[in-house]
């Protein structure tokens, strides 16, 4: 059974990339674009206070006709974030994202943030996971 703590473990970076409230949006896409991901959490003071994605920033900026580089993140963040923790089962975190219709989900560790993890990590953990199965039962069949 793959849990978080084992997504956390496989991926390249361990880096949390984040802004701050009163970051600027452009600041956040900016960042978003330089390291290829599709949202940042928000910290304030070291906690975590909301989380921007794209899907924010289209519908909240673009799709209201503001200004990226006049708008603060605290403006148009999800301030309501659901966290999971590292022991949570990988099963979970797809019925969490599929029910609330988000794509990422910061992880926490007796209250410290300590990655965050995406739908499309969720999905090669599973795919993974079933290759590993398919070639424990094709062993097992071509060796009875």
């Amino acid at each position: 059974m793959q849990t978080v703590a084992h997504i956390l473990d496989a991926k390249k970076s361990s880096a949390i990339y984040f802004v701050s409230p009163d970051d600027t949006v452009y600041t956040a896409i900016e960042m978003m674009a330089q390291k290829s991901i599709g949202a940042l959490v928000v910290l304030e003071r070291g906690k975590l206070v909301g989380i921007l994605s794209e899907r924010d920033y289209a519908r909240k900026v673009i799709l209201k006709n503001r200004s990226s580089k006049a708008t603060p993140v605290r403006e148009i963040m999800t301030s309501k974030v659901i966290t999971i923790h590292p022991e949570q089962r990988i099963e979970d975190c797809m019925a969490i994202m599929t029910e609330k219709k988000i794509r990422h989900l910061p992880v926490k560790s007796e209250g410290e943030l300590v990655g965050i993890i995406s739908i499309g990590d969720v999905i090669r953990s599973i795919i993974s996971e079933h290759e590993y199965t398919i070639q424990q039962l094709e062993s097992y069949i071509s060796w009875g």
